[in-house]
């Protein structure tokens, strides 16, 4: 067991990098779609999301690579480094104006979402089992305050940027610069990995009985394909993997779009910001209740609320789209009677986003725990970066495919699609549960 002091200091560090770090994610998240939008048309907005969660999808299994050899400090604190660099490539697009400057840009920004990420396993290498699912959560939470912070900063950001002459949708960015760099340099400065952290060093057969001059037992690799076959073998660590992607393509679907939608409709960029600011709320703010809530009851009852959660979410999406598409056409003729019902769908997109995001934190939460409890050290860290890769891979597509939806069907389309996406993440934790009234999977401490 790693020393208290020392596991004390290394959550500490984790909550205000990922602190720090939910500033420079959320600086982007209302304006990243928009600024695409204003470079390459509405049927591009969505891969201003996309190109990010591709970028964080790529980077995962490396990340996870780099922590299984050289530790969680050095692959959470190069995380940052790329992150930054990404965020002035952003800034140097909206300058010239230029679309791929800005992809390429976005690509490296996204890095920072698989490092946020990956600081959750972290957190869960310096606790013991019991406690695992609230340690994760509560570095989760960590990043409520930068992440709702971060989407009002886009009327700020767009002052700030104007001195030094960048445009308004790439002031925002500039607060994301020093947002990343900071957080990286507390990780370099302060985290220190604890002693048998490195998840996939074992000690050889062999190695007992040997002198202290000896080698140090070197680490059992497992390919991130061979981690996946060995989760889809085990029906608890398959709902894990299908459940997080699930419900983080569902989630980036719905949000990526959002922006878009409501400035569409005439809403303001203020309001927007708060928009995303409820949504962000609902994906972290709660994770501690979701993670106290899964040590004692289990993660896939928090699993199934979860996804009952997000169908909420999409349920109320298409109302509220259906709303304003009926409000539109008489807004001219009856604009009085045309004030309730824009009114309620603009309440109605709120529900419906801050829904959302505490579903997507239910259910983070219920995969990552269990994620976290594999047994087999050489298949833990390449299970856990190929899950969150496959996540940002599913993300990826679904921002992709979100704007060419929106252009076709508008909102209520993308929330059709949204709902069609639940039906994976549904199946797999049927399955799990059965799995847990019979035989319990093995090389996973048992869960329900």
């Amino acid at each position: 067991m790693e020393n208290p002091l020392n596991a004390r200091r290394n959550l500490v560090v984790l909550v205000f990098s990922n602190l720090l770090a939910g500033v420079g994610v959320a600086s982007g998240a209302a304006v990243g779609a928009l600024l695409a939008e204003s470079l390459g048309g509405t049927s591009v907005a969505g891969l201003a999301q996309a190109v990010s969660v591709l970028a964080a999808a790529v980077a995962s299994i490396p990340l996870a690579t780099l922590a299984q050899v050289r530790g969680r400090r050095w692959a959470l604190s190069l995380g940052y480094a790329l992150s930054t660099v990404g965020a002035l490539l952003v800034v140097t697009a909206a300058v010239v104006g230029q679309l791929v400057v800005l992809l390429v840009g976005l690509m490296l920004y996204g890095v920072a979402n698989a490092t946020n990420l990956q600081s959750r396993y972290a957190a869960a290498d310096n606790v013991g089992s019991g406690t695992r699912a609230r340690t994760m959560s509560v570095v989760l939470w960590s990043t409520t305050v930068g992440s709702v912070v971060g989407p009002n900063l886009a009327a700020p950001g767009a002052v700030v940027g104007s001195g030094f002459g960048v445009p308004d949708l790439g002031g925002p960015y500039l607060f994301s610069v020093v947002a990343y760099l900071l957080a990286g340099l507390l990780l370099l400065s302060l985290y220190r990995d604890p002693a048998g952290g490195v998840a996939g060093r074992v000690v050889p057969a062999g190695a007992v009985g040997r002198g202290p001059g000896d080698a140090r037992a070197e680490p059992r690799r497992t390919g991130a394909l061979a981690a996946l076959r060995w989760a889809w073998a085990r029906p608890r660590a398959r709902f894990a993997v299908v459940t997080t992607a699930v419900a983080h393509g569902v989630m980036i679907m719905v949000m990526v779009m959002t922006p878009v939608h409501m400035q569409h409709g005439g809403m303001s960029l203020q309001l927007v910001g708060i928009v995303i600011s409820l949504h962000v709320l609902g994906m972290f703010a709660f994770s501690p209740v979701f993670g106290w809530l899964a040590d004692r009851f289990g993660p896939l009852r928090v699993a199934v609320g979860g996804i009952g959660l997000q169908a909420a979410a999409v349920a109320l999406g298409f109302t509220a789209a259906a709303l304003a598409t009926d409000v539109a056409p008489d807004a001219g003729a009856h604009a009085g009677h045309a004030a309730a019902p824009a009114l309620d769908a603009e309440v109605l997109t709120a529900v419906a986003l801050v829904l959302l995001g505490l579903g997507w934190s239910a259910c983070l939460i219920a995969s990552s725990a269990v994620l976290a409890s594999v047994a087999e050290p050489h298949v833990k860290l390449p299970l856990q970066g190929a899950t969150d890769a496959l996540m940002n891979y599913f993300g990826a597509a679904s921002a992709a495919l979100a704007g060419p939806l929106l252009a076709w069907g508008g909102f209520e389309a993308v929330n059709t699609a949204g709902a069609v996406l639940l039906a994976p993440a549904v199946v797999t934790v049927i399955l799990a549960v059965r799995s847990s009234r019979a035989v319990p999977d093995t090389q996973v401490t048992p869960v329900t």
